[in-house]
């Protein structure tokens, strides 16, 4: 048994060559079954699925936001609305005395009636000839002003109601009820929460990857939970102060756990290669004009000029010059030439 693995080592490390290389009929000669060449590592190349990824840090926004203000000002009658609730779009939140108004509505409304029957009868007179033409567009003319009146007093009776302009959670109160409020003064602010936004920033370099529909993955302060989101939106211009490109991005929230304002985590996908060739970023030798590779070729070091694509953490994509199958050598670089003899001791796939 002792005798079978000092035989398996050897017959292993002549297949591992042979699978590495292919076959080599000029191998140098050897010398107590050593073979004469650099030692090096090497690995078979195989396509796999590249996901080019950023990190940047943002903020969470409300899908939509507003502050709650009065046109008008008056005393408040009425609030009907409680912090923190969730409300729908069209609720009633505040009333603002509208008496005066109430009133000069019934006077308008008298005197559209008055007007109305005024122009009946000039118009059955215009009928039978009895008043001139002139006549009769007088009192229509009166009773058209009349009804713009009243419409003009209806959109302020309007001014008086404050109604949630969406489907969302109100925040706090800042009036009470016989309080005088103004234009200027906050009554609440309301968001709605589902879905949510995330506004972020990535370098300019990044900025023609970067486009509607991009996904992201956002995790919320120490939170390891990840939403994923789309962009739906890029900034029109780079920020000439930062380098940078804003975007914004929507992700679910239906549990309503994230909060307007929040630090978020942002994590973003530029690029998807399906067949993507990486290799070590060590196993790269720049060069003045280009960038080279060695790979084995019967026993031999061959270097082959590459044009790298996307780095990452792991590797660096190589988008021309190297193809599947091809036996990389990523170790012993600084001791090859074009052509050396090399023996490959350890040999993996990437």
């Amino acid at each position: 048994m002792k005798n079978s693995s000092l035989l398996f080592g050897p017959l292993l490390g002549a297949a591992l060559l042979f699978v590495g290389c292919g076959d080599n009929n000029n191998r140098p000669a050897s010398r107590g079954g050593a073979t004469f060449g650099a030692p090096v590592e090497a690995v078979v190349i195989r396509p796999q699925l590249l996901e080019n990824r950023i990190y940047s840090t943002g903020t969470v926004l409300a899908n939509e936001e507003v502050q709650l203000r009065s046109e008008i000002s008056g005393r408040v009658t009425g609030v009907f609305f409680a912090e923190g609730s969730r409300v729908k779009k069209g609720t009633l939140l505040l009333k603002i005395n509208d008496q005066e108004l109430q009133a000069q509505l019934k006077r308008k409304q008298l005197e559209q009636a008055l007007a109305s029957d005024e122009e009946r009868r000039q118009r059955a007179l215009l009928d039978i000839s009895g008043i001139s033409r002139e006549t009769y567009d007088k009192s229509l003319n009166s009773l058209n002003m009349v009804k713009a009146e009243e419409e003009l007093i209806r959109s302020q009776l309007a001014k008086t109601e404050i109604l949630a302009p969406f489907d969302g959670v109100i925040g706090l109160r800042y009036v009470s009820e016989g309080g005088y409020v103004t234009p200027s003064v906050l009554i609440s602010s309301m968001q709605d929460t589902d879905p949510m936004k995330v506004e972020f920033s990535v370098p300019e370099k990044n900025a023609r990857k970067l486009k509607n529909g991009t996904e992201i993955l956002v995790r919320i302060g120490d939170s390891p939970e990840a939403r994923k989101g789309y962009v739906y939106a890029v900034e029109s211009m780079i920020d000439p102060g930062t380098r940078t490109i804003k975007a914004r991005a929507t992700i679910p929230n239906p549990d309503g756990a994230l909060i307007p304002g929040s630090f978020a985590k942002v994590e973003v996908t530029l690029d998807v290669v399906r067949d993507a060739i990486m290799i070590p970023s060590g196993a790269l030798i720049p060069r003045i004009s280009d960038e080279i590779v060695y790979i084995c070729q019967n026993g031999k070091a061959r270097s082959l000029s590459i044009i790298s694509g996307i780095r990452t953490d792991s590797g660096t994509q190589v988008v021309e010059g190297l193809a599947p199958g091809d036996t990389l050598i990523v170790s012993g670089l600084l001791q090859l030439t074009d052509g050396k003899d090399i023996k490959i001791t350890a040999l993996r796939g990437n």
